[in-house]
């Protein structure tokens, strides 16, 4: 796919990328993996985890889904139940849930190599990149919280801190599934465009998600939190897929590209 033609407006370039990376099934196969696989690989860790740090997740929970709601109080008693909780999973059951959780890993690879057009890495080449991104993003989550506090600063303080960490990590997100075939620089537009995106969004949906919690809890039982957090999910990465695909386009303006040094990605078509 060439998205760089001259008479092509910027426009509909950008909704051809869309439907090439196949927006809402990216967005939905990324949010289902998340549900599935990395969720519970982050709540066997958590188990493992000292309890400051088991509380500090949560508190980074709080800040995206508020202080009230089954999904708060579920998430507090696996926090809070940690020796159980330990015992419970043991060691081959975080093993199986942390393998598990590369099926997530993968759907992000696969929306980077989409997004830039380079074949798909063989297993060898980016088994280890999937164990290290899931360490770097529960990491990640779990400091969450701090940054919203902007470490005691306030939240106002705290929006920039979170762009910024949410920017370098979408920025060496791409840089290390894509396997380097894509230089740093090309990526950066993406990586701040999803920055801006995510961020917006969670900090919009701290708004209205407590509620729809709450109501769908009320409605249709645990199973309509489920469903609620599943559509928030489902939100939430196609702002991901969003901020990607986009992402590829603008760095390949003319305006950007001489900026950027060209775009290179090996083995694109």
């Amino acid at each position: 796919m060439t998205i760089t033609g001259a008479a092509r407006p910027l426009a509909g370039r950008i909704v051809h990328q869309l439907v090439h990376v196949t927006i809402l099934d990216m967005a939905t196969r990324l949010a289902a993996q998340a549900f599935l696989a990395a969720l519970p690989m982050l709540i066997a860790l958590a188990s493992f985890c000292p309890q400051a740090v088991r509380r500090e997740l949560l508190r980074s929970l709080r800040t995206l889904i508020g202080t009230s709601g089954a999904v708060a109080r579920q998430a507090e008693e696996v926090t809070e139940g940690g020796d159980a909780a330990l015992h419970s999973w043991g060691a081959a059951g975080v093993l199986v849930a942390l393998l598990s959780a590369t099926a997530f890993t993968r759907a992000l690879q696969r929306l980077c190599e989409r997004a830039w057009d380079v074949p798909h890495a063989g297993v060898r080449l980016v088994a280890w990149r999937w164990a290290v991104w899931l360490l770097v993003w529960v990491v990640m989550l779990i400091v969450q919280g701090t940054l919203h506090r902007a470490f005691g600063a306030g939240a106002l303080l705290g929006y920039p801190l979170q762009f910024a960490a949410a920017a370098l990590m979408w920025w060496w997100t791409q840089h290390l599934l894509l396997a380097g075939r894509v230089r740093w620089l090309p990526l950066l537009p993406g990586a701040l465009l999803t920055a801006v995106g995510v961020v917006t969004f969670c900090g919009a949906s701290g708004l209205w998600l407590p509620r729809a919690l709450r109501m769908s809890v009320e409605r249709y039982g645990a199973l309509g939190s489920v469903f609620t957090v599943l559509s928030w999910l489902i939100l939430f990465f196609t702002t991901v897929v969003f901020g990607v695909a986009v992402g590829r386009v603008l760095a390949e303006e003319e305006f950007l590209r001489r900026r950027l040094g060209g775009t290179t990605a090996t083995g694109s078509h």
